[in-house]
């Protein structure tokens, strides 16, 4: 429970750990017995695409800045049914005291507050994502983990190498020289046995970068590194400009050496996509809780941005789609009516939000 100005809202979380849609919705009460009633605007804390996806079982705190955060469970699921990986979320109440989770680009880079911030706008970098269907190689392959897989932004998916030696290694090609300005390493825990507290449990590795794929130079250096990192972000100095990447494996906790993705951040140099185009809504009119989406392709585009909520100013719930023209929802209230809306994203930039669209 937290409480907002004399008003408690009461979260809680569904429909369960295992599933992509895992949320958090809230109840609120002029008193912290009750009696409570249904937030319109549910779930408020949601996120069921994208690299992570999954924002249930989770707590809302503020900072020393009075900024409030949403800390929420991610589903994963791939070794046993409850794995699970912990995201932060900007979050905050609006001017009608309505509690939102802002989970947009909620796993990309993001910049930490010095202050009061406005957590509606977010406070994301605007470095796009560059690994997205790269072509990508290894020094080895165990099985069917190809290293395609790393580079697919599927957190359910994952390459791997036949060992942990020392000198595995993958790598990437963007295609062209790029600006880069980030890394995030995620490592599996493939064949991993290890189980209660060790003294080697930490992540060492090198990253190489180049423009022609023969001469290579060191960029990112963790040889000494001392830590459990499972999910390594790498904030460069400087911009990088390449287009190879290599990451080479010193030490792992153990298991194989095994990415689930690595990803890549920064502004490409194509052009900006442009507004989605012939955006339809269609709700189901024998079942309100199902609608379904669809727009026309941009090449500009690798993914897009659904806004939803119960006002044209209150679309604070977003579901990332990487790929399609289409997304299939059946999460939707029955008796409310929400207003929708789309943005494309590109390796140089986000493209204007559509119109917001009236679901009834």
């Amino acid at each position: 429970m937290t409480k907002h100005d004399g008003k408690y809202y009461l979260q809680y979380a569904a429909p369960g750990t295992e599933f992509k849609v895992y949320a958090d919705g809230v109840y609120t009460s002029d008193h912290p017995l009750g009696p409570f009633v249904y937030q319109k605007q549910n779930p408020f804390s949601y996120k069921p695409g994208g690299f992570v996806r999954g924002a249930g079982h989770g707590g809302t705190f503020q900072d020393f800045f009075e900024n409030y955060w949403h800390i929420a469970t991610c589903m994963l699921s791939l070794r046993e049914k409850f794995e699970r990986r912990i995201a932060l979320y900007p979050a905050g109440f609006d001017r009608d005291g309505i509690l939102y989770a802002n989970t947009s680009f909620g796993d990309y880079p993001t910049f930490i507050p010095h202050g009061k911030e406005n957590h509606i706008k977010g406070n994301f970098t605007g470095w796009m994502l560059l690994s997205l269907h790269k072509t990508v190689w290894a020094s080895s392959t165990d099985s069917i983990y190809v290293p395609e897989n790393a580079a697919d932004e599927n957190m359910r998916t994952f390459w791997s190498a036949t060992s942990n030696r020392t000198g595995e290694w993958f790598c990437m090609d963007l295609g062209s020289i790029e600006q880069v300005n980030a890394l995030q390493i995620n490592y599996y825990d493939y064949k991993a046995n290890q189980y209660g507290r060790a003294m080697d449990l930490y992540h060492q590795y090198k990253i190489y970068a180049s423009n022609d794929s023969k001469t290579w130079h060191l960029v990112v250096d963790k040889s000494d590194n001392d830590e459990d990192v499972p999910h390594d972000y790498v904030e460069l100095c400087q911009p990088l400009y390449t287009r190879y990447l290599k990451i080479e494996n010193i030490h792992m906790p153990c298991g194989n050496f095994a990415l689930m993705d690595f990803r890549v951040f920064g502004k490409g140099r194509g052009a900006v996509p442009h507004t989605v185009q012939n955006f339809v809504v269609q709700r189901d009119n024998q079942d309100s809780r199902h609608v379904l989406f669809s727009w026309n392709l941009d090449r500009n585009a690798y993914g897009y941005n659904i806004y939803y909520g119960i006002d044209p100013e209150k679309c604070y719930n977003c579901i990332t789609v990487y790929g399609d023209n289409y997304y299939d929802m059946r999460g939707l209230d029955k008796n409310t009516v929400y207003y929708t809306a789309i943005e494309a994203l590109g390796e140089s930039g986000v493209s204007q939000r559509s119109v917001p669209v009236k679901m009834e």
